[in-house]
């Protein structure tokens, strides 16, 4: 089952190291992770994407990244309401007619050419990730010659409250 955590974290050297080291040596393969800079001077966020075979590989997931030092709240809210977002940049072939047709075809996706050269064209589009991924496959005909994700980042919807599974002893 795919999974989306959270984790929130101090910002300092080595951290991403010692967490992706811990999820390496215990066999749990990352789809995609992103972090970045939180709304508090310091702290971190990650955003997982693992592919786990049960609750109870979920559970020893959650339970390690809590005992991580500088890990201070872990999440999973794949069940939860969020606002979950991906960007990709895809280049594809195309000169003369194909660029209006593959332009045509972006505006649906709310996506932008961002770089054009003679014959090939740079589109990003940003959003959820089947929707990047619709779009990944409509433009697979035209020819895809290059193709990066940053993979998704999220957190919760709203006020909801965020069932932390342990803290550490530190607090924001």
């Amino acid at each position: 089952m795919r999974r989306i955590i959270t984790a929130t974290v101090q910002n300092r050297s080595g951290v991403l190291n010692r967490i992706t080291g811990m999820l390496y040596r215990r066999q749990f393969n990352i789809e995609s992770i992103s972090v970045g800079a939180s709304e508090t001077e310091g702290i971190s966020k990650m955003t997982f994407v693992v592919e786990i075979e049960d609750h109870q590989k979920l559970e020893q997931l959650t339970k390690q990244l809590n005992k991580q030092i500088d890990v201070l709240k872990v999440s999973d809210i794949t069940e939860k309401a969020i606002v979950a977002r991906e960007l990709a940049l895809i280049k594809v072939g195309g000169s003369g007619q194909l660029r209006a047709e593959i332009q045509g075809m972006i505006t649906p996706f709310r996506a932008s050419v961002i770089d054009v050269s003679r014959d090939s064209l740079t589109i990003q589009v940003t959003g959820r990730p089947d929707k990047v991924e619709a779009l990944i496959s409509l433009l697979k005909p035209y020819g895809i010659k290059e193709l990066t994700k940053t993979g998704v980042t999220a957190f919760l919807r709203g006020q909801q409250p965020t069932q932390v599974t342990e803290l550490n002893s530190f607090t924001i």
